[in-house]
């Protein structure tokens, strides 16, 4: 999905994604040739996982830093 498509399913502004993408937080699965951006279902749930971290109080450092940490060991086989 496009950069329209996600702000508008997640109301995370497209400026906001954007930014993301610059800090590292969230970046596209794949860009088209023109360059716009794609997103994939899995890029949706790091959205949700980043705005989850920040309705809680976290600051982005604080975000990246949680995000980056491995997944318990219940949690690493839900994702395989």
């Amino acid at each position: 999905m496009r950069i329209s498509e996600l702000a508008n399913r997640s109301g995370v502004s497209a400026r906001m994604l954007r930014h993301y993408d610059r800090i590292g937080l969230i970046s596209p699965s794949a860009r088209t040739e023109a360059g716009y951006r794609e997103y994939s279902q899995a890029d949706a749930w790091r959205l949700f996982q980043v705005e989850s971290l920040r309705s809680l109080g976290l600051g982005l450092a604080e975000v990246r830093e949680a995000l980056s940490q491995q997944a318990p060991a219940p949690m690493r086989s839900l994702t395989r």
